[in-house]
């Protein structure tokens, strides 16, 4: 049986492995089949705004989920599992779901306040850990 961080640690890395497949269909209505196929051209951003964020919100998942890793797993294998770890793996995971989609519906201060609470959980998990 998982323990609550590592259950957290595969939700979280199955949100940040799924949320392309949002502005792939972007691209597909946007561009069609062929240009999608094709390796990306340089300047081809999407032209819907909503679709820019959520790529540049997948790549801040992509960036924190490297630090959430790593600290869940330090936690695992040095067996430091606790009331406070495992809350803050929950509240990671559903901050990081909220920071998602927050941005891409482009509220700037909910997006930052969501960030910070991730931020929060990945520093309380440090603080377990040393």
């Amino acid at each position: 049986m998982l323990s609550t961080e590592v259950f957290y640690l595969v939700l979280t890395t199955g949100l940040t492995g799924v949320i392309w497949i949002f502005y792939i269909g972007n691209r597909l209505l946007e561009l069609g089949t062929t240009a999608t196929l094709n390796n990306p051209a340089v300047g081809h951003e999407p032209k819907a705004k909503w679709a820019q964020r959520l790529i540049r919100a997948h790549q801040n998942a992509i960036e924190n989920l490297v630090i959430f890793a790593i600290l869940v797993v330090v936690i695992e294998l040095s067996q430091l599992n606790n009331e406070i770890t495992a809350l803050a793996t929950l509240i990671y995971f559903y901050t990081r779901l909220a920071h998602v989609i927050i941005y891409t519906l482009g509220i700037p201060v909910a997006r930052t306040l969501a960030f910070i609470g991730g931020f929060a959980c990945q520093a309380l998990l440090f603080i377990q850990v040393i």
